[in-house]
């Protein structure tokens, strides 16, 4: 199935990927982010998403580090 991936880490981007039938925010974190998830904002189509939540097709998903490299 199809959603659009933004992960705003760095540079950041925004593409669509395709990604298995029952896959979960977690195993989408573990497979995209190389970081601890308490470090980000996960969000799915814009509303907080729960570690076990189930992507649908067309599912917007945004990763965001809360912590800022290199910041005091």
């Amino acid at each position: 199935m199809r959603i659009l991936f933004i992960n705003n880490d760095g540079a950041g981007f925004a593409d669509f990927i395709e990604v298995e039938s029952g896959t979960t925010v977690a195993k989408l974190f573990a497979e995209r982010i190389h970081g601890n998830p308490s470090d980000y904002l996960i969000r799915v189509n814009r509303q907080p998403a729960a570690a076990e939540q189930v992507l649908q097709e067309g599912d917007r998903v945004s990763f965001t580090p809360s912590k800022i490299e290199g910041a005091h």
